[in-house]
């Protein structure tokens, strides 16, 4: 029981009622007499012990401690004992998530019992006192997480300790020699944290794995991957259940499936792609006497990599497939959820293979009218791989681009193509190209005009030279060649969304994993238009969805080419919620889609297999599925797909540090992308790099943030710092570890 040094001279209240507060939560189960709190509390003067009384009654009058017997106090200890899971924050105020579900509650550091970030314990509640938030105290560690820490390792002569970033510890971890597996000093390890004693200042921790040396790519890659909990090698059994797959394509298997071999079929994809799994077929359909119908009318065909033929549920590539739930994409390289020979070789549509696959079959007139469609299990062979830049070609040669996509070139290693392999025009294949083209444009108008939302931000990529080290910048922006493949990619999903959805009325639909993305928060609306007006644009939040999504549409074609574009596109994006995969269907917002689910990319996504598979369960007459059960599929799926989206953007990261610090001391033209509290973040124009400038490096003024109009202003001189400010930085730091770069503003902008 240790004893708090408060002083008697000047005590205030609020001070004094804080102390007191913090010291019965120390001392939970014990009773103190009023001396002997003085005493501890080393209240002296009868000034000070008059207001210690005072706090007392107001304490007591809140139930916060008890008294007993008379003038004897002590912590008043709800009966109430709860078990849940334990989440620990960067600031100290962690939290504690009931396992019966309910609002979290507030969980101090000194109470914590050293718990670490999903643990599962069990906690006392305190008495919740007026106008506080509730707290809890941990009582007891019931199950420690499978969390590990990334860093690197500093070797002494009996010891180690590994320096980590991880802001949710306050302290290095411990390691013991035993410990060590041979790791060495400047090592990127991974440890698990195996004790932390109650009275020991660090933990102590386990080294489950070596990734190499601090500042190797491949080290690093692994080590973000790591540090979201993500796989980084593949579990030899199921890499060996893989290799005893056989690709099945028997006469037996043909003759259950619609032979498509005979139509005009072919995949568009990124040029380092290898995993083919979607690929489009188009034919003309003539009438009996071999003439087109009124209009020409064609079969359409979305062919999907049938995995769920491969993948049994249950089995233990499944399993592998579901704890993964999504393929990651880092800068260099793209960790899979399929092992590489089903993935890459066995399910991937590669040109002049049969394949096995699941398709949407669509009749379609010139207008892209959905005349007819149906849902199949068919045989496929490829007649081409076109890359995007391929097919962008051939529409741009034969003007069948859009006047836009001329001005936005891409000076990318994508550009070349495959050279490997001359482009075929022949066999019908720059008709089908152009066809295609002509519907999608179609479909994508018919979309805008329902109240689709037109988010068509570039991607920051980079080229990487034989190290892993990047070399330079370029910017991804989405042509006709890959809107084509976008749009008829779309169609299928939403297709098959409202084959199950769509029922009579008084009929329960089956269930079916959907993407939903719900609609704005309406506050986040309002906040919105009022940032924008800074620029001296409207937006107008009221309507219905439709309406409001046409306004946005609006601002945000208003904004392109403008220095404030990035900056409000951003804020927009921000605006919006979530997309998410549920079994409650509640429609696609941004999609503006009623019934939309994920269908097309089983190689790389779970819910699209669990899609795959619930569709072959109710074409063949089985019996639903529990809704409770697939919620919680696709509750994982969800957070797996943030949490391999987080790791993609620290990999990002990582390579704008890593490419920027060969340019320290350098200025550049940048925006002011983010305004904080402790600094500006400025978005370097010409590739997108951003740094921070820490307040105390702003000159001249002291500045305040003012968090509702996302600017920072001097207090002197009233100068403000806005977001969409241009100005001119000088790169003053640019530090891997912690991934950060630092700017110097350079006066004047």
């Amino acid at each position: 029981m240790g004893k708090k040094k408060t002083g008697s001279r000047g005590l205030r209240k609020s001070d004094l009622e804080r102390t007191v507060i913090e010291f019965f939560q120390e001392n939970p189960a014990v009773v103190f007499s009023l001396k002997n709190i003085c005493k501890q509390l080393h209240l002296t003067s009868s000034g000070a012990k008059l207001l210690l009384t005072d706090v007392l009654e107001g304490l007591l009058m809140d139930d916060f401690i008890k008294e007993q017997p008379r003038f004897c106090y002590m912590l008043n200890m709800p009966s109430q004992v709860m078990t849940g899971v334990f989440h620990r924050k960067a600031n100290g105020k962690n939290t504690f998530e009931p396992e019966d579900g309910g609002e979290p509650i507030l969980v101090a550091e000194r109470n914590s019992l050293h718990a670490m970030d999903g643990d599962t314990v069990q906690v006392t509640l305190f008495a919740r006192r007026k106008h506080h938030v509730r707290e809890a105290a941990v009582t007891e560690i019931l199950k420690r997480s499978d969390k590990t820490f990334v860093g690197t390792l500093q070797v002494q002569k009996g010891y180690a300790y590994l320096l980590t970033e991880d802001r949710t510890l306050a302290n290095d971890i411990f390691i013991p020699k035993e410990n060590l597996k041979k790791g060495k000093t400047g090592d990127k390890a991974v440890v698990r944290i195996v004790e932390w004693p109650d009275r020991a200042k660090n933990p102590i921790g386990k080294v489950v794995d070596i990734l190499g040396k601090t500042g190797e790519n491949t080290a690093e890659m692994h080590a973000i991957l790591a540090e979201y909990g993500l796989p980084y090698t593949y579990p030899a059994a199921v890499e060996k259940a893989a290799e005893k797959l056989v690709p099945g394509i028997t006469e037996e298997e043909v003759a259950r499936r619609l032979d498509m071999r005979d139509v005009l079929t072919f995949t568009i994809d990124p040029y380092d792609a290898k995993d083919y799994d979607d690929a489009l077929s188009i034919r003309e359909i003539k009438s009996s006497n071999g003439k087109s119908s009124n209009g020409k009318l064609y079969e359409v065909g979305v062919h999907i990599a049938d995995v769920s033929h491969y993948v049994k549920e249950g089995s233990i590539i499944d399993k592998e497939a579901y704890k993964r739930a999504t393929s990651v994409y880092l800068v260099d390289r793209t960790v899979p959820m399929l092992p590489e020979r089903l993935c890459n070789l066995i399910c991937s549509l590669r040109p002049d293979e049969d394949k096995l696959t699941y398709s949407v079959i669509f009749h379609m007139n010139e207008k892209a009218e959905v005349k007819y469609w149906k849902l199949a299990h068919t045989v496929t062979r490829s007649d081409r791989r076109f890359t995007y830049e391929e097919v962008q070609k051939v529409l741009e040669d034969r003007g069948e681009a859009s006047p836009e996509d001329s001005l936005t070139p891409n000076p990318s290693p994508e550009g070349k193509g495959d050279d490997s392999k001359p482009l075929p025009l022949g066999g019908g294949l720059v008709e089908a190209l152009i066809t295609l083209n002509r519907m999608a444009k179609i479909l994508r108008q018919k979309r805008f005009a329902a109240g689709a939302i037109d988010f068509d931000r570039c991607e920051v990529r980079f080229n990487i030279d034989k190290d892993g080290r990047p070399t330079g910048v370029y910017f991804k922006v989405a042509k006709d060649a890959n809107k084509l493949i976008e749009e008829f990619m779309l169609l299928a999903n939403r297709t098959v969304a409202e084959s199950i959805g769509k029922v009579p009325k008084n009929q329960k639909p089956k269930v079916l994993p959907y993407r939903i993305h719900e609609n704005p928060d309406p506050q986040k609306l309002l906040n919105l238009a009022d940032f924008v007006k800074k620029f001296g644009h409207k937006l107008k939040t009221t309507g219905n969805r439709g309406e409001i999504s046409r306004n946005l549409n609006r601002l945000l074609d208003d904004v392109k080419g403008k220095r404030e574009q990035n900056v409000i596109e951003m804020i927009t994006l921000k605006a919006m919620m979530k997309a998410k995969y549920s079994t409650y269907n509640c429609g696609h917002y941004g999609l503006a889609f009623d019934y939309y689910t994920h269908f097309t990319s089983p190689i790389r996504r779970y819910p699209d297999l669990m899609v795959h598979r619930l569709l072959t369960r109710y074409a063949e007459g089985g019996r639903g599925v529990s809704q409770l059960k697939y919620e919680e599929y696709c509750e994982h799926c969800s957070d797996m797909e943030q949490t391999a989206a987080s790791a993609e953007r620290a990999s990002i990261k990582y390579k704008q540090v890593e490419f920027m610090s060969e340019h320290l001391g350098e200025t550049f033209q940048g925006t002011i992308s983010g305004v904080t509290e402790f600094g500006i973040y400025v978005e370097i124009d010409e590739n997108k790099c951003e740094g921070m400038i820490p307040l105390r490096d702003l000159e001249g003024d002291y500045y305040d943030f003012d968090e509702k109009n996302y600017c920072l202003k001097g207090r002197r001189y009233h100068h403000c710092y806005n977001l969409g400010d241009s100005v001119k930085v000088q790169v003053s730091r640019a530090d891997l570890y912690r991934k950060q770069l630092d700017f110097k503003l350079i006066y004047p902008a």
